[in-house]
C-alpha cells in the first residue's frame, strides 16, 4: 500500500495523474481570479516590443499592434503576466496576480528643446482595443471601475498610457466611468470660492482607487497622485496642483462610485 500511495504522488507530481473527476457539482461561491485589466504603452517599436515582451522576463497577456492593429495573445488568461510591479489599486497591492496586462504599441513622449511631445495613439489601435476590452470584461465579469492604466496603479513610478491616450473614448464606449459635466461644473463654482483640504483630497482620491498618503500634507507623493488623476481625467493640464476643476472631477467620480453596485 505504501508503494501504491508513494506512486500515486509520483503521478500527480508528474501531471499525468490520471484521475478522473466529476465536474456535475460547481460551487456558486466562485469568481474570476481576474479583477483588473491595465493598460499600458510599450514605448518602442512593434519590433521591439514583441522581443522585450516575449523574450524577457516582462510580459502582458496582449500585445496591441498600430497598423495592422493585430491583437497579439502573449500569455493565457489563466496564467500571471509580468507587467505590473509594484502596484496597488482599490487596496490590492501586486497586481500581477490579480489582472490582465494589456501593452499597446506607442512610443510613449519624445523630449525636445520646446518640452516633451506626446505621441498620438491610432484609431485603429483604440478600436482594437475597445473590442477586446470588452470581450474580457464580459467573460470575466468586470465593471467600469476594473479598467486602468499602469500610471493609476503606480502614479510614483509610472506614466503611461498618458495624457494622449482617449480615456474619454473608453467611458464613452461604458468601460471606464467619466466624471459627469454639468455636475463637474456646479463643483466648480462652488470650488473656486474655496478649496478643499489636502486632506479631503486625499481621501477622495484614495476613494477612487489611488494608493495616496492621507496625512493632510500636500508633499511629492501627493503630488504624483494627482498628477495621475488629472493625466487621465484632464489631460490639458496635469501639473499636480490642486485646483477647483480637479477637486470638482474627483467629487463628481466619487458620487458615480458610491452609487455602483
Amino acid at each position: 500500500m505504501k508503494l501504491r500511495a508513494l506512486l500515486c504522488v509520483a503521478l500527480l507530481l508528474s501531471g499525468c495523474s490520471g484521475i478522473k473527476f466529476n465536474d456535475s457539482h460547481q460551487s456558486l461561491g466562485q469568481d474570476s481570479r481576474v479583477q483588473f485589466i491595465v493598460l499600458h504603452y510599450t514605448a518602442s517599436d512593434l519590433e521591439r516590443s514583441l522581443s522585450l515582451l516575449s523574450d524577457k522576463q516582462v510580459s502582458s497577456h496582449y500585445l496591441i499592434a498600430e497598423q495592422p492593429a493585430t491583437i497579439y495573445r502573449l500569455v493565457d488568461e489563466h496564467r500571471r503576466a509580468w507587467h505590473a510591479g509594484n502596484s496597488q489599486w482599490n487596496g490590492r497591492t501586486w497586481l500581477n496576480s490579480t489582472s490582465i496586462g494589456i501593452e499597446m504599441v506607442n512610443k510613449g513622449y519624445t523630449d525636445t528643446p520646446q518640452g516633451r511631445v506626446w505621441h498620438p495613439w491610432s484609431e485603429e489601435q483604440i478600436d482594437a482595443l475597445v473590442i477586446l476590452l470588452k470581450d474580457i470584461m464580459q467573460r470575466h465579469g468586470l465593471t467600469a471601475q476594473s479598467v486602468v492604466g499602469h500610471s493609476d496603479i503606480a502614479p510614483q513610478r509610472k506614466v503611461d498610457p498618458g495624457p494622449a491616450f482617449p480615456w474619454e473614448r473608453l467611458a464613452q464606449e461604458g468601460l471606464i466611468l467619466w466624471p459627469e459635466p454639468q455636475a463637474v461644473a456646479v463643483h466648480t463654482e462652488i470650488f473656486n470660492q474655496q478649496l478643499p483640504t489636502v486632506a479631503w483630497f486625499q481621501q477622495q482620491l484614495a476613494q477612487v482607487g489611488y494608493a495616496v498618503p492621507e496625512h493632510g500634507e500636500f508633499d511629492q507623493e501627493t503630488r504624483n497622485v494627482v498628477a495621475a488623476f488629472q493625466m487621465k481625467y484632464r489631460p490639458q493640464l496635469y501639473s499636480g496642483e490642486l485646483d477647483a476643476q480637479t477637486a470638482a472631477m474627483l467629487l463628481a467620480l466619487t458620487a458615480q462610485i458610491s452609487h455602483q453596485p
